[in-house]
């Protein structure tokens, strides 16, 4: 599975999804840092990568944009406002969990993500 962290995540999320043996980058790390919303999700389409995001509402917009216009993404994975910015692990954590039944990758799929319990 390949992953693209939106600008909102840090890249270090990133390297904890790599370190669990998800293919992963993040904005930052390819200088993407400054794309609007809909270059983001392009620019993941473009790499088969589906996109992480905690900006749920204007990635939700996008999807929906999508299915309107019949445009393909390769995914987009939503954090909710639940996990604080700074619970790195557990976000990485609720993406692996989030990606095991879709070993084949998220086409157009939309996925929201929860908290992972201990």
């Amino acid at each position: 599975m390949k992953v693209y962290l939106d600008e909102d995540l840090s890249p270090g999320i990133a390297v904890l999804l790599r370190r669990r043996g998800v293919d992963a980058t993040s904005a930052h790390e390819v200088g993407n840092s400054q794309l609007a919303d809909g270059a983001q999700l392009h620019y993941a389409t473009r790499e088969d990568r589906a996109v992480v995001t905690r900006n749920v509402v204007d990635f939700l917009v996008l999807a929906r944009d999508a299915v309107a216009a019949n445009t393909a993404h390769a995914g987009i994975i939503l954090i909710p406002s639940s996990f604080r910015g700074d619970e790195h692990r557990a976000m990485a954590d609720a993406v692996v969990h989030a990606l095991k039944p879709y070993p084949k990758g998220l086409d157009g799929v939309v996925l929201y993500v929860t908290r992972r319990q201990r």
